[in-house]
């Protein structure tokens, strides 16, 4: 057994150290190459959850105008932020953005069912915006 499989801040640190050594014998190639997917994969997933809760406010912005709070607000700046964040390292995942905005949308909607007791059918079944729009700092663009 590995400490990959017992201590894997140990196995980190370690193979860290072999990389800078290069002692290509001492990496652990298969865990390696499975971490490095599950770090994209965790990025691609975080881009989704902030999407999620960006058009989850946004569709709420937009249907409930007179429940619009500066809690909303902030939200809706906070996603744009950590979006930006992420996306500033991350172009491939800007280009992938047209094919996340739909998946994070579907969720974002029954959020805002949720969350505003309205019927689901109250918001478009397709987002209704496009990603630079998603992503701009007066998003939700007004009608």
């Amino acid at each position: 057994m590995s400490t990959y499989d017992t201590d894997f801040y140990a196995w980190t640190q370690a193979q860290a150290a072999a990389l800078r050594a290069k002692d290509w014998t001492a990496l652990d190639l298969e865990h390696l190459a499975e971490e490095i997917e599950s770090m994209g994969k965790r990025d691609r997933r975080a881009v989704e959850s902030i999407l999620v809760v960006r058009l989850g406010h946004g569709l709420k912005w937009v249907y409930q105008p007179a429940r619009r709070s500066g809690s909303w607000r902030r939200t809706l700046t906070v996603s744009r932020q950590r979006l930006a964040r992420i996306l500033r390292d991350h172009h491939t995942l800007r280009a992938e953005l047209p094919d996340l905005i739909p998946l994070a949308y579907a969720d974002a909607r029954e959020l805002a069912a949720a969350e505003t007791s309205l019927p689901l059918a109250t918001f478009p079944e397709a987002c209704p915006w496009r990603p630079e729009q998603v992503l701009a700092a007066d998003f939700p663009p007004e009608a």
